[in-house]
């Protein structure tokens, strides 16, 4: 099967493009565990230069760079004096949720075009704010859900698109850990002065983007939603940290039942840790088939087993199983990622992930958390970006 990945089979450079004549200066914003997938990723591209990176954390930036073994990166204690200071290229954003939405429009302002890692933000104003910002700049903003690339993922898009399934009109979707709370890299996935969004906006975005992409993006009109805390709060799911218990603010468990344009009807659940190995498979109904999506037991943005087609031949009801496509580990996925983004500077390629399909991601997040709050159903409305 052909998928956008086949490109880069060869090389991360194709090799009917000219090469750039220089090199793409890239700062890293935000040096933690995710800096690392990217750095690893850049250090394999041809075409771009590390130059600058910054942290709030003092010595951090120093000490991400010194293990890569690069002597000559330039660290700035903010985002803004980095790139006050410097003529950069690019950057990609690998910061708290909370500050996703100011590191990114403070650098698009500055022309400097942005590769954000998921979740796009915390609110929908926020995400307006990003698209707004990327309009005026005429800049490239792309946004890191890797899982696109995944054939798997692709496949499930062109099933759907394929009509087999006729007119869609609901969808089961979701994912889980049975214990699986963020911890090892500190607290900074938990508090909400840093996190803001738990469980909702870190796993749950793919499994949003899954099942939207596939069926192109509708716009929600109405959320209900539900989110909790148990798991987080308990002590004793921290024996070496029962100290974050106080610390978790965010939330481990989330679900909703969403109105999507078209007369498609969202069913959702999403969880950090649950009495249970998965809330269940995806199931996406049409009028002339269905589609079940096994689930995984620790959900990141993966198909858990063979895809099953459901469907009448000749008035026979039938199952199709549709094998899964071989695909490539989570450091591959990254590389395509930053490849795409580098791509999409450099030649004027497509946006993979562009912020016209995530801020309608982020609208459904950020309606769970504001139904939730308020214990009722909600309208959603996603403003113009002007």
């Amino acid at each position: 099967m052909a998928d956008a990945s086949d490109k880069f089979k060869q090389d991360f450079v194709t090799e009917k493009r000219k090469a750039s004549d220089r090199k793409l200066k890239i700062g890293i914003i935000g040096t933690g565990w995710i800096a690392e997938c990217h750095m690893d990723s850049y250090k394999k591209q041809k075409d771009v230069e590390i130059t600058a990176g910054a942290d709030l954390i003092p010595g951090k930036a120093q000490a991400f760079f010194k293990k890569y073994g690069m002597k000559n990166v330039r660290c700035y204690p903010s985002h803004k004096e980095m790139l006050d200071s410097e003529e950069l290229d690019a950057v990609s954003v690998c910061t708290y949720n909370k500050t996703h939405a100011e590191c990114t429009v403070y650098a698009l302002n500055k022309g400097v075009n942005v590769l954000l890692e998921k979740p796009m933000c915390v609110t929908l104003d926020e995400a307006a704010a990003i698209c707004r910002a990327e309009k005026a700049s005429g800049k490239v903003l792309s946004i890191g859900f890797q899982p696109r690339f995944d054939g798997n993922m692709q496949e499930i898009k062109k099933i759907v698109e394929s009509g087999k399934l006729g007119k869609v009109y609901y969808i089961q979707t979701g994912g889980g850990r049975r214990r699986g709370i963020p911890t090892p890299f500190g607290t900074s996935f938990i508090s909400k002065d840093t996190g803001c969004i738990g469980a909702l906006g870190d796993i749950g975005c793919y499994s949003l983007d899954m099942v939207l992409n596939a069926v192109g993006y509708p716009k929600p009109l109405t959320v209900t939603g539900y989110k909790s805390d148990f798991f987080g709060k308990n002590p004793a799911n921290y024996p070496k940290h029962p100290e974050y218990a106080e610390i978790f603010g965010v939330d481990d468990f989330a679900a909703a039942f969403i109105r999507l344009e078209g007369g498609i009807i969202l069913d959702f659940r999403i969880a950090w840790a649950m009495n249970m190995d998965t809330p269940g498979d995806t199931v996406i109904l049409g009028t002339k088939g269905g589609l079940r999506i096994p689930s995984t037991e620790c959900w990141n943005g993966s198909v858990g087993g063979n895809m099953k087609l459901y469907h009448e031949v000749a008035g026979t009801q039938c199952e199709t199983v549709i094998p899964l496509v071989e695909t490539v580990p989570f450091e591959r996925l990254f590389d395509f990622k930053i490849r795409s983004f580098l791509d999409a500077v450099i030649y004027g390629d497509p946006v993979a992930v562009p912020s016209s399909q995530i801020i309608i991601n982020q609208a459904i997040i950020d309606g769970i958390n504001r139904s939730s709050e308020l214990g009722k159903e909600i309208e959603i409305n996603i403003p113009e970006i002007s």
